[in-house]
């Protein structure tokens, strides 16, 4: 967006017309073809969670979070109780519906209505959802809700500088890399400079035809392979929306 001169000669951002500030989400339910998002409830969720994340080898996928990995289902119970449950984060279980059990979690995050900004995060996908489609409807549905439903500017992910399958996930999904902040936090004991990546309003239209195409069941053989890739068709939207820019 090229910036314009004000009455004094300076530069600013563009006008923003009729702006409104889009309200904090508070959907249930969010339903897609391979699984939905249900707001957390420890007594239907928990157990099912954490017999999911009980499939892993190790602890790898707790390393980057700030909390985790548990050793029982009633310390896992006490965190989800004691964290879950709140509108800022708000949690979501993911549902596998061929089997109607969680199988991950994710949550809407540093919720600013006034300034049209919300970031997802505490993600959180058992092996059972690992390189499923699945994994990536549950992001397309959080975004389509953020954007077409409720009207945001700016959707952020923010994950920690040294965990690469946590970038790679978020620019194959078709956020575009802003920065690192360093030292931003202390997790764990370990120091954490913090990369930020965000997804615009402007960019989304081009952004969902690209995760409907991935989507389609007709982009899968029958062994279920891709037939196009998802960060290439993303690449493409994006590229789309900055040479118009």
């Amino acid at each position: 967006m090229k910036p314009v001169v004000n009455e004094l000669g300076q530069l600013i951002g563009p006008a923003v017309p009729n702006f409104t500030p889009p309200q904090p989400p508070t959907i249930s339910v969010m339903t897609g073809r391979t699984g939905r998002l249900e707001r957390v409830d420890p007594d239907r969720h928990a157990a099912d969670l954490h017999a999911a994340n009980s499939q892993a080898k190790d602890a790898r996928y707790w390393t980057y979070l700030p909390y985790g990995p548990f050793a029982s289902l009633a310390d896992y119970r006490a965190w989800m109780v004691k964290s879950c449950l709140g509108t800022d984060p708000l949690f979501y279980a993911v549902i596998d519906q061929a089997t109607d059990k969680a199988v991950g979690l994710a949550s809407y995050l540093r919720i600013d209505p006034k300034v049209s900004s919300i970031e997802v995060g505490h993600i959180n996908y058992s092996p059972l959802m690992q390189r499923t489609v699945l994994s990536t409807e549950a992001m397309f549905l959080m975004m389509s809700h953020v954007f077409d439903d409720l009207g945001y500017r700016r959707y952020e992910w923010k994950c920690n500088d040294l965990n690469e399958a946590s970038k790679a996930a978020a620019l194959r999904l078709g956020f575009s890399y802003e920065g690192t902040f360093r030292q931003m936090s202390v997790v764990k004991g370990h120091n954490r400079d913090t990369a930020w990546f965000s997804l615009l309003d402007r960019e989304w239209p081009a952004l969902k035809r690209a995760f409907q195409t991935w989507l389609d069941p007709k982009n899968f053989d029958d062994q279920g392979n891709q037939k196009q890739s998802l960060s290439r068709l993303t690449a493409a939207a994006i590229a789309q929306v900055q040479a118009a820019d």
